[in-house]
């Protein structure tokens, strides 16, 4: 095994280009999301590998609610399959799997089987995985504050503090991203962990998603100990 430096703690992936990948074999976009749920299953095992504790995917924004009803429905029935063929795996990987975001628009047959596969993984100890699905960073800043006012509310004198934010966040408890990739060349955050992103250092990678696989992490992860991160300090001072 390669001998890297620095390693994330926590890497994100925002999924971006499985519509372009399967435009550009003559195949329905549905066929880009199944090819994109074989790189998820190779990221994962070259993350664990190295190292990284925390591996996070951009599954399935608020905003992609608004896509055709047919690719929605295919898209949470591809969730469910995958969560129940992947759990062997996992749960012989030591994955712990966690789904967050707004679980309210999932159907209860989803939700039943996302509690389900939690519970099952809860004792993975070699890394967690975690799928963003129905959520936005923005939706996330809003219930978090929702939280906070109810607190002041209930007592004025509470003065609120960044971290009482961030214990608010579906994120607490889990570190910040280190890293953040974006596949398929697009450069923007798309309304994902606006707040958790503050210090975080993006590799934006031309590689679509689907042909994303073990060697495009790891570059991703040699550009990343190249960095010096300073936190808004000098030189580490």
């Amino acid at each position: 095994m390669e001998n890297l430096t620095k390693i994330p703690q926590h890497i994100s992936i925002i999924m971006d280009g499985n519509g372009r990948w399967a435009r550009q074999r003559g195949k329905n976009r549905v066929e880009g999301h199944i090819e994109g749920v074989n790189s998820i299953r190779d990221v994962l095992r070259a993350a664990s590998d190295i190292g990284v504790r925390y591996l996070s995917f951009y599954a399935f924004s608020e905003e992609n609610w608004g896509r055709p009803e047919q690719e929605v429905s295919f898209l949470m029935e591809l969730f469910a399959q995958s969560l129940l063929g992947e759990k062997d795996e996992m749960l012989a990987g030591g994955v712990r799997l966690r789904i967050l975001g707004n679980r309210a628009r999932l159907s209860a047959k989803l939700n039943a089987m996302i509690d389900q596969i939690e519970s099952a993984t809860a004792g993975g100890d070699r890394i967690t995985m975690i799928l963003f699905i129905s959520y936005s960073g923005q939706w996330d800043i809003l219930q978090a504050s929702e939280k906070l006012a109810k607190r002041l509310a209930a007592d004025p004198a509470f003065v609120p503090t960044a971290q009482d934010l961030s214990d608010g966040l579906v994120t607490a408890g889990i570190p910040d991203p280190d890293l953040l990739i974006r596949t398929s060349g697009e450069q923007r955050l798309s309304n994902y962990l606006l707040w958790q992103c503050a210090y975080t250092e993006f590799v934006f990678s031309p590689v679509l998603w689907p042909d994303f696989r073990r060697e495009a992490l790891l570059d991703a992860v040699r550009e990343y100990a190249r960095r010096d991160r300073r936190y808004g300090k000098i030189d580490g001072n």
